[in-house]
């Protein structure tokens, strides 16, 4: 079986390149960085307050797997997480009471996760909405096409 020859050089000189008959536009992506300090501070602030939120709600995540899924609850890591998303659940341990420990840890972390997600992505919304000039807010790079 025999494959068409797609390559553009004649084949005595195969070193030699041809230029293509059709026109070739070339693409530039300009990395716009600004020098206002301002922007990048608010810029790192968003991005660590997305960080712990999402941390957070990780952390709520892993317990309710934990749960559901029956791990032992005298092993240290189960004991680790279980402190650390008692110290993160906003005080919704208690919130719904069913008889079952499953559902009600799906429940109460799974809802108090929702509301670290939530929260982070209203406060990245508000300081980046206050701090930030209405042309910085959401433009990072600019691409041209010439």
């Amino acid at each position: 079986m025999t494959y068409p020859n797609h390559d553009r050089r004649p084949a005595d000189r195969p070193t030699e390149f041809v230029t293509p008959a059709e026109p070739v536009y070339s693409r530039e992506e300009e990395v716009v960085e600004r020098g206002d300090g301002r922007v990048r501070a608010v810029r790192v602030v968003c991005a660590v307050i997305d960080l712990l939120c999402w941390l957070f709600a990780i952390v709520l995540a892993i317990h309710i797997f934990l749960v559901i899924g029956g791990a032992n609850p005298a092993n240290g890591f189960a004991q680790m997480i279980d402190s650390w998303s008692a110290g993160v659940s906003l005080g919704l341990r208690d919130l719904f009471t069913p008889a079952s420990a499953g559902l009600r840890t799906l429940l109460n972390d799974g809802l108090a996760a929702l509301l670290w997600l939530l929260i982070g992505a209203v406060l990245t919304n508000v300081i980046t909405r206050v701090a930030l000039p209405a042309h910085e807010r959401r433009v990072w790079y600019r691409r041209t096409v010439r």
